[in-house]
């Protein structure tokens, strides 16, 4: 069920469900009232989007100002059926129901994040400020033939502007709300006819919106933020160019660390469901109705509950100190292009946080994540214009993802508290190929084969490794007699798919398209180096059936889409006493229909829109995680319920037992997304006013997949009004966000310490400034 929203939310997405959103890379209007075709590359290759059998939204550099999108994540709010939710600092987008909780060393994520090409595999570096971004591409579904493994959701391109000899200049000033500031800057410069270079710097600041109620210090959430990207492109030839990027960026953002204690409302949570008649007796209530989910008879005054609160011991913090180093090949071969991506990333995400989400000194945790990257690809395109399209491709990919871990007990210092280490390496080889049977029908026919390595893994064994033994790899007892801290060896994992894709097209007219499409996506095993148990995880599959129709004339663009996921071994997570317990749901069902619009009612006035519905469920999940108050009646230890295994150790405390999920919905899966933008122009004081709009709105979901945490739906409503100089020089805008101050949880941290949330922004509103030099 649909939760009420306001009038006005109401009626523009009552229009958003008969219409919907696929922005143009290019928005401005031309003569007339015709737009520019919306060109993409989700086929690893330059397409019109009309032609692309894939469900693609495409944001451009004018959609993208006009609805205020600053970081990556923001472009959920232009894109249905595309969430970005967080496991702590953890950033994981979910794509009509797909995506992750798990963090773990190795874990990877199951939508990829591609940044020109390059695969970005931290999931702690995946909400990133946009420089100078020509254009978003998020592809919905299994991508599995032409990216690979970490595309079981989906992908999400980003493409950035490049060097060029016609030398420019912009920069960019806003101040707004919470003392925040942002200033970036961009220039290009010709060395010759031949050679360019390119600089973007980046810097962002603020004071946050939370307050700690332990000192009533407002700067709590205190951010800055920085990054710097240079570039050197050369023609070294007609056929042969070369561009060679250096991009550093730190951050220093506390905000994902800023919990308070969630509050049971409804009663949904149900942390007294299993608790036997003689614990309720015990505790003098059956219900956690409007408790908050912290040890049971811990004070009110020991923890904060309203949005834009905490009362927290600390360290509280997230940061982050990357280094990348890319270069992109391109070549004329005649026959083909050929194109070779070479990637370098240093990144290391360090933060601390309190898991128990009360002032209590219970547990403090400290994560350290380092990670080294390495990756090669070549991509193998056919030229243009023949019968049979292809693109064939090789791929290596390597990462070292390093944990160290610290806890803090009861006050006392931080000291080790484990940590894990593994190296995953993946090849692959792909070839997908586009048959014109005739000028109507096309058959499409791909395939990948991937081999990927868990290898050179081990945990460091901390104080809750049983003494006398722990579960190995293969689900066999290994006997351990050592110490706390003494490294621990994990056995290879290997893993080897085949990701099939097959497709039917045909054109009724040279402005639309209907096909019907089969493809698989697969994310790799992996191992639970961080938890209880080494056990492997079992690869995800999915197998996915999709059929669409596509229109695109230049005035109007249609976009409809019908999709049915077979989903099996979906790796989730649970949490206990801040280590992660991963395993595998038996399998899922997933259906929907989505549609996307852009129009242009005239050369002043832009309308887009979008709807996506998302039917998501575990058909078969016995065994799910479930969360709840211990029961102090019970006193036998092999029994979950008993207190000696809650986060406490004491009466009160949480404790992880199971439920049976079949049938649950999928977390992180709102049945009802949509959105509907608009912008208008008119000539005003010399230039040009641009007047726009957007507003989003999900329904329901859940944080978890064993329906105890849910959030309502809400809206997020961006305005913005901006004029530029008719000589396209000097901008001046004015904009607000989240302009209806909706406050809703943006993550839910539940472990056997305690339940915390964090929330989203209040409204805020700024101005901005900017130049343009040519």
């Amino acid at each position: 069920m649909i939760e009420p929203v306001t009038k006005a939310a109401v009626s523009l997405l009552a229009v958003a469900a008969a219409l919907s959103a696929t922005p143009a890379m290019a928005q401005q209007t031309g003569a007339g009232d015709v737009v520019s075709e919306i060109i993409v590359t989700a086929q690893r290759r330059e397409e019109a989007s009309r032609d692309v059998p894939i469900s693609v939204t495409t944001l451009g550099q004018d959609q993208l100002a006009t609805a205020n999108v600053r970081q990556l994540s923001d472009t959920a709010k232009l894109t249905p059926g595309l969430r970005f939710d967080s496991q702590g600092p953890a950033v994981q987008p979910t794509i009509r129901g797909v995506g992750t909780a798990i963090t773990t060393s190795g874990g990877g994520p199951n939508v990829g994040i591609y940044v020109d090409g390059f695969f970005q595999a931290n999931t702690y570096m995946s909400d990133f400020d946009l420089l100078n971004v020509s254009s978003i591409q998020v592809l919905k579904g299994p991508q599995g033939t032409l990216f690979g493994r970490n595309t079981t959701g989906g992908a999400i391109i980003v493409t950035t502007a490049e060097p060029s000899t016609d030398t420019g200049m912009q920069a960019r000033v806003s101040y707004g709300r919470f003392h925040s500031l942002k200033a970036q800057a961009y220039a290009t410069y010709g060395i010759s006819d031949r050679v360019a270079l390119d600089i973007e710097g980046l810097y962002r600041r603020g004071d946050g919106f939370i307050t700690d109620l332990g000192n009533d210090d407002d700067k709590v959430g205190e951010y800055e933020n920085w990054s710097l990207r240079v570039g050197l492109k050369a023609e070294l030839t007609d056929d042969v160019s070369v561009l060679l990027r250096w991009v550093h960026a730190e951050t220093d953002d506390p905000t994902t660390q800023l919990v308070n204690a969630y509050i049971d409302k409804s009663g949904e949570a149900g942390f007294f469901d299993k608790v036997s008649a003689a614990g309720r007796a015990i505790y003098g209530t059956s219900s956690s109705q409007g408790l908050a989910l912290v040890s049971y008879g811990t004070p009110a005054s020991a923890y904060a509950t309203r949005p834009g609160e905490v009362l927290l011991n600390k360290p509280l913090s997230f940061r982050t100190n990357s280094d990348a180093l890319q270069g992109t090949i391109t070549a004329d071969l005649g026959f083909a292009d050929l194109t070779s991506y070479t990637q370098y990333r240093k990144d290391l995400s360090p933060y601390y946080g309190d898991l128990d989400a009360t002032a209590i000194p219970i547990f403090n945790i400290y994560v350290g994540v380092d990670d080294e990257t390495w990756s090669q690809e070549f991509l193998l395109n056919s030229k243009p214009g023949g019968r049979l399209q292809w693109t064939a491709g090789l791929n290596y990919f390597q990462i070292r993802d390093t944990w160290t871990i610290g806890a803090a007990f009861g006050g006392a210092p931080f000291s080790p508290f484990g940590g894990s280490s593994t190296k995953t390496t993946s090849y692959a080889a792909f070839l997908d190929a586009t048959y014109e049977v005739n000028d109507r029908f096309f058959v499409t026919l791909g395939g990948r084969y991937s081999h990927d390595v868990v290898g050179d893994a081990n945990f460091t064994a901390n104080f809750t490794t049983p003494l006398t033994g722990y579960t190995g790899p293969n689900g066999e007892n290994v006997p351990f007699t050592g110490n706390a801290g003494d490294r621990i060896a994990v056995n290879t994992l290997k893993n080897d798919s085949f990701t099939p894709r097959v497709v039917l097209r045909y054109k009724p007219s040279e402005e639309s398209s209907a096909y019907a499409s089969f493809t698989r996506g697969y994310k790799a095993g992996i191992l639970n180096v961080g938890g209880y148990s080494q056990q492997p995880v079992k690869p995800e599959k999915i197998n996915a059936f999709e059929v669409g129709y596509k229109f695109d004339n230049r005035t109007l663009q249609v976009d409809l889409a019908g999709f049915y996921y077979d989903y099996k071994n979906l790796q989730v997570s649970s949490y206990q006493d801040g280590a992660a317990q991963i395993r595998n749901a038996a399998s899922s069902e997933i259906y929907g229909l989505e549609a996307q619009l852009r129009y242009a009612v005239s050369r002043d006035f832009n309308i887009n829109g979008g709807v996506a519905w998302t039917h998501a469920r575990y058909k078969s999940f016995p065994n799910a995680p479930f969360y709840g108050y211990c029961d102090p009646a019970v006193t036998d230890f092999t029994n979950p319920m008993n207190c000696a295994y809650s986060g406490t150790q004491s009466a009160g405390g949480i404790v992880q037992a199971s439920t049976d999920a079949s049938g649950y919905k999928m977390q992180r899966a709102p049945e009802f997304t949509g959105n509907i933008g608009a912008s208008y122009g008119l000539d005003a004081g010399g230039g040009r006013l641009l007047l726009s709009g957007n507003l989003y709105y999900t329904s329901s979901f859940y944080f978890d997949p064993e329906q105890q945490f849910r959030q309502k739906g809400y809206e997020v409503l961006s305005l913005r009004a901006q004029w530029t100089d008719a000589g396209d020089r000097l901008t001046i805008a004015a904009f607000g966000d989240n302009v209806t101050n909706r406050r809703y949880r943006t993550q839910v941290l539940f472990n056997t310490l305690g339940t915390g949330s964090v929330w989203n922004s209040p409204v805020t509103y700024g101005v901005e400034v900017g130049v343009k030099f040519r």
